[in-house]
C-alpha cells in the first residue's frame, strides 16, 4: 500500500496517485506546447492543425476523472452517516475554488498582456473582458458567439480554458453525492456498463466530428452531452475500483505508471477509414484498459525513501494549480507562436522552455503563497 499522507481533516490518502496526477499535468503542459505549434500552423493557413507529438495529451483529463472517482469514493463512502451533503459541497468548494478563482484572475491578467485582442485580431472591451472573469470565479459558462465569450473560440471559459473539466468536475461531485454514493456496487456496476456503451458509441461513431475523445471544452450541445458522458464514464470506473481495490505489492509502480502515461499519449494520430474513429477508438481502450489498470498498478505501489515520497508528494502537490494556471500562459504563447509564424519545437524551443519552466515555478508559488493558506483559512472558518 502507498505511503499514506495524513490531513486532520481526510482520510490518509494514495500518495502514489496523487504523484501521478502531477506526473499526467505535466504532460499536459508539455502537450499543450505542442498543441500550440498545431494551432498557429492551422491559424495561420500554413497546414493541416495537426498534434504530431504527446497527440493523446487530452485524455490526461480523463484520467484526471478516474482519479477524482476513485478517491471520492474511497474518502467518503462510509463518511455518509456522520457528514451532510452540504458539508461536502464545502469541502469540495475548499479544495478547488481558490485555484479556480486565481487562474480565472491569471487568465485575465494574460488576456490584458496582449491587449484584449482576439484570436481574429479584434479587440474585446475590457468590460466585456471583467464581466468574463466574473463570470469564471461563479462558473458561468460562456455561450459560444456571445460578448463575454471574448477570446472568439468557442470557449466555455476563454480567460482559461481548462476550467471546462473543472465544471463537470462540480457536475461529477454533485452528483456523487446527490445520486451515485447510493447505488449499490451492483448497481453502479449496471450504470457503468450503461455509461460504457454510450461513451463508445458516442466516440467511436464519432458524432461530435471531432475524431477524438476531446469534448466538453465548449457548451453546445454535443460538448455538453458529451462532455458529460466523458466526466462519468472513468468517473464511474473509478468508483468500482475504489469499492473493489485489494492492492497487491507492485515495485516500481510509480516509474511503471508513468512511463505507461508517456507512451499511452506518445502514440501517434491513428487515421480512420470509413465511419468508425479509430483514433477515438484507441483513446477509449486506454480509458477502459489502461487507465484503470494505472490506478490500480498506483494505489498498489509504495514509496521506498524519504527523497521519493517528498518528490511524489510535491507532484501531488503541484497536479491541480499546474493544471488551472498554466493555459493563460499558453495563451500568450500560442499569440507570440503565430506571430512570428512558428510551427515547430526546433524553431521556438527557448520560449517553450521558459513557458513549461515559468508554469511550474508559478503553480508552484500560487500553491504556497495562495492556495494552502486560503484553504487552510477556509476550512477552520466553514468547517
Amino acid at each position: 500500500m502507498n505511503t499514506p499522507t495524513h490531513f486532520s481533516d481526510t482520510k490518509p490518502h494514495y500518495q502514489l496517485l496523487d504523484a501521478l496526477r502531477g506526473v499526467a499535468a505535466i504532460l499536459v503542459l508539455f502537450y499543450h506546447v505542442f498543441e500550440g505549434f498545431s494551432f498557429a500552423e492551422l491559424t495561420n493557413g500554413a497546414g493541416d492543425g495537426l498534434i504530431r507529438t504527446l497527440n493523446h495529451g487530452h485524455i490526461a483529463v480523463d484520467f484526471f476523472f478516474m482519479l477524482s472517482g476513485f478517491v471520492l469514493c474511497y474518502a467518503y463512502d462510509d463518511r455518509w452517516t456522520k457528514m451532510s451533503v452540504t458539508q461536502f459541497f464545502k469541502r469540495r468548494l475548499i479544495r478547488l475554488h481558490p485555484m479556480l478563482v486565481m487562474g480565472a484572475l491569471i487568465g485575465f491578467a494574460s488576456f490584458a498582456f496582449v491587449g484584449f485582442e482576439r484570436w481574429d485580431g479584434t479587440t474585446t472591451p475590457i468590460s466585456w473582458a471583467m464581466i468574463a472573469l466574473m463570470l469564471t470565479i461563479f462558473m458561468v459558462p460562456a455561450i459560444p458567439g456571445v460578448p463575454y465569450e471574448v477570446r472568439g473560440n468557442g470557449e466555455m471559459f476563454p480567460l482559461n480554458g481548462p476550467g471546462w473539466s473543472l465544471f463537470f468536475e462540480y457536475v461529477g461531485s454533485i452528483l456523487y453525492a446527490l445520486v451515485i454514493r447510493r447505488l449499490s456496487t451492483k448497481a453502479l456496476t449496471v450504470l457503468t456498463i450503461i455509461l460504457g456503451v454510450a461513451h463508445a458509441w458516442f466516440f467511436v461513431g464519432n458524432i461530435s466530428g471531432y475524431d477524438m475523445v476531446g469534448v466538453g471544452w465548449t457548451i453546445d450541445a454535443i460538448n455538453f452531452w458529451g462532455g458529460l458522458i466523458r466526466m462519468l464514464f472513468p468517473f464511474t470506473i473509478g468508483m468500482l475500483l475504489a469499492r473493489n481495490f485489494r492492492p497487491h505489492q507492485i515495485k516500481g509502480a510509480f516509474w511503471k505508471c508513468t512511463l505507461m502515461l508517456v507512451a499511452i499519449f506518445s502514440t501517434p494520430y491513428i487515421a480512420s477509414r470509413g465511419s468508425v474513429s479509430l483514433n477515438s477508438l484507441y483513446e477509449v481502450v486506454c480509458i477502459v484498459i489502461i487507465f484503470p489498470l494505472i490506478v490500480w498498478m498506483g494505489a498498489s505501489g509504495s514509496t521506498q525513501s524519504k527523497r521519493m515520497s517528498k518528490a511524489n508528494q510535491l507532484l501531488g502537490d503541484i497536479s491541480y494549480p499546474l493544471y488551472i494556471i498554466h493555459y493563460p500562459i499558453m495563451y500568450i504563447f500560442y499569440a507570440w507562436l503565430i506571430d512570428k509564424e512558428h510551427y515547430s519545437l526546433h524553431t521556438s524551443w527557448p520560449m517553450a522552455l521558459l513557458v513549461i519552466a515559468s508554469s511550474i515555478v508559478l503553480a508552484i508559488l500560487c500553491l504556497k503563497l495562495y492556495d494552502e493558506p486560503v484553504r487552510r483559512w477556509l476550512a477552520n472558518k466553514y468547517n
